[in-house]
């Protein structure tokens, strides 16, 4: 018997208001990860200079000491440029979007086959050896984590390079522990931001109906790192994951928009430059990120990262709003029979709609999961560009 999923019924019509509304684009020309011709299968960012291209900038031409400077102090020098000179809806930062590490819960899936994973063992826990419920990172995973702080620290040593302004992640533990091994202990430029990063709750995977997507409660989060800032109206206990519904790609693509508008709505309000920003996050995730701001699609490895010139332009627009359908996926009770190409479940174990674990979350009702709006509001955003650099 194949594994089914369908569509969950949403109630709910758009409706249309008058909105300020953050158009995307990627500004293209700057890495190599825009090019076609980069391929991402074989792409290692630490080797390439997180993909910067080597090339002249208009910023070059007004200042003759450009010639002393690395090619990320230049680069940054034209990001600045840039903003000065457009208009005042129309702002340019760079996001270093990075992947987790790898996690208990990617081993379990190579150790299983994709099939099996997902249609029985990722509705557990973990195995009684290992835990992936919110998976943490293997060692492997600490590796490649190791190796992004050591790549970064060897950027600010040679390379001059202008460290975060801000940093965000996802609130799932394997995200966490990504953040804090990548950045602690940074021997950073003397004006550097402090590494104190906000959790951020649409930040987080694509919401499967797996127990690694399941995150832990606020308290633990805390525990963990007392320091972080942990954003406004983060619920103490997870109410987003039930085990049953899962987001589609539509309704991931309207929270990463959602989440983008919230970070650069709080970096203007904060009156700072805030030019670049560090966002770890998931490989669903930044995909769906990098949709919404129309970059090419760039599957990235555990643990690597990926930077992109975004340009935002904020227009007063009719904005329509609605929630978007969830679907609900069936799966076995046991270990499926095969798995080979897809999941067959054996016949003692029929497919079930149900968790296989308890859930503390409440289940969908029949108004459907939580709708997300991707306007901001009028007055909510500032005027000017006061404080910008």
């Amino acid at each position: 018997m194949k594994i089914l999923s369908w569509a969950f019924p949403v109630l709910g019509l758009a409706t249309l208001i008058q909105a300020s509304y953050i158009n995307y684009t990627t500004v293209t020309g700057y890495f190599m990860q825009d090019e076609a011709s980069t391929d991402a299968d074989t792409f290692i960012y630490y080797e390439e200079n997180f993909g910067l291209i080597n090339r002249t900038y208009a910023a070059d031409f007004d200042d003759p000491a450009s010639k002393d400077m690395t090619q990320w102090q230049r680069f940054y020098r034209e990001i600045v440029r840039l903003n000065l000179q457009s208009p005042s809806n129309v702002e340019f930062k760079v996001f270093f979007f990075g992947r987790h590490g790898d996690g208990y819960h990617n081993d379990a899936q190579t150790y299983y086959g994709t099939p099996a994973w997902n249609c029985y063992w990722a509705e557990l826990d973990g195995n009684g050896t290992i835990s992936w419920y919110d998976a943490a990172l293997s060692p492997t995973g600490i590796a490649q984590a190791q190796t992004a702080h050591d790549f970064w620290q060897w950027l600010i040593n040679d390379q001059k390079i202008h460290t975060p302004d801000a940093y965000y992640t996802s609130p799932l533990t394997r995200c966490l522990e990504t953040a804090n091994v990548t950045f602690t202990g940074l021997d950073m430029p003397e004006d550097s931001s402090e590494f104190k990063p906000t959790v951020k709750e649409l930040f987080r995977e694509n919401i499967s109906i797996h127990t690694c997507d399941n995150r832990h409660n606020k308290t633990y989060i805390h525990d963990m790192f007392p320091s972080w800032i942990i954003e406004d109206g983060f619920s103490e206990n997870d109410e987003l994951w039930n085990g049953v519904t899962a987001e589609t790609d539509a309704a991931e693509a309207v929270r990463s928009k959602k989440v983008m508008d919230e970070v650069f709505l709080q970096l203007k309000m904060a009156q700072e430059s805030n030019l670049f920003v560090s966002v770890t996050s998931h490989s669903g995730e930044i995909g769906s990120l990098l949709s919404v701001l129309g970059h090419r699609t760039f599957s990235l490895n555990t643990g690597a990262v990926i930077p992109v010139l975004i340009k935002a332009e904020t227009l007063d627009k009719n904005v329509a709003t609605a929630c978007k359908t969830w679907s609900v996926s069936a799966h076995c009770t046991a270990p499926p029979a095969t798995s080979l190409a897809n999941c067959v479940c054996a016949a003692s174990a029929a497919e079930v709609t149900t968790p296989l674990v308890s859930v503390t979350s409440v289940l969908p009702t029949e108004t459907g999961p939580i709708c997300y709006n991707t306007a901001l509001p009028t007055e909510a955003t500032p005027a000017g560009r006061a404080g910008r650099a």
